[in-house]
């Protein structure tokens, strides 16, 4: 088998993988903020309760095929489910395409794992969970360890800088940055090492134009009062870092060092 065709079978696989993954994901961005079980009990039609059959549960295409309907009770079905389905599976074969099918793509795997649910809860109810933040801690020291245990250091030390960073921009301005984002930018770190540096620029930057975007719509004064969630800007910028990081920071290197 040629490369070209491992690298196909690889991403056609992370592709049927995400969409596996995003559905579940689906789930833990709505149960884990309600501290319900993601696990038991089985998927269940958020209107009237009814168990979701396996022949309905079908990623994306399901959705479709019922019209974004629930066939017991009729009622609409969110397309945010089909959508973060798709986007997660859509994500996890760039990861593959551009990391290689080998072990290179673990550590961004399991980043966008965690990044998709990091995102939809904090877009709903403005908190990141400690849970997921514990789990990306362990899962990326693991990966770590078990594909690239030298550049533990530069990771340990790039998770205590970005996290230290924000850190301390918690503590100016009380309540203008929450623990949960310091604590993603922790992991970010772990996961992304030295690129977490154009991360967290290209969140900052991020954040800074929907912050401007806000202010000439509403004005300077309510803009400023107005609270935007953090942590799906750090989400971008770690998507930036993972697959832009290496370029970036090898032209600030050739460029400025």
């Amino acid at each position: 088998m040629t490369v070209a065709m491992t690298l196909a079978y690889a991403a056609a696989l992370a592709g049927a993988f995400g969409l596996i993954i995003g559905s579940f994901l689906n789930v833990v961005a709505y149960r884990l903020p309600r501290g319900e079980s993601v696990v038991f009990p089985a998927s269940h039609c958020p209107a009237c309760d009814t168990a979701i059959k396996p022949y309905d549960n079908v990623p994306v295409l399901s959705w479709l095929v019922l019209r974004g309907r629930c066939r017991s009770c009729h009622k609409s079905i969110s397309a945010r489910y089909p959508v973060v389905e798709a986007v997660t599976a859509a994500l996890l074969v760039a990861v593959v395409l551009a990391k290689g099918a080998d072990e290179d793509a673990w550590l961004g795997v399991a980043f966008v794992v965690l990044l998709v649910p990091v995102t939809l809860i904090d877009l709903d109810h403005r908190i990141i969970p400690n849970t997921l933040m514990i789990v990306g801690t362990v899962v990326s020291l693991v990966i770590l360890l078990l594909t690239d245990p030298g550049a533990l250091t530069e990771h340990l030390i790039a998770a205590g800088a970005a996290g230290g960073f924000l850190l301390v921009a918690a503590i100016a301005k009380p309540g203008g940055m929450g623990m949960g984002d310091v604590k993603l930018a922790f992991v970010m770190g772990l996961f992304l090492g030295r690129n977490v540096a154009p991360a967290m620029l290209a969140a900052f930057l991020a954040g800074s134009i929907i912050g401007g975007a806000i202010m000439a719509k509403k004005g300077v004064k309510e803009g400023r009062k107005t609270a935007i969630p953090f942590g799906p800007w750090l989400a971008l910028g770690g998507l930036v870092g993972l697959f832009f990081g290496d370029a970036i920071v090898e032209w600030y290197l050739d460029s400025f060092v």
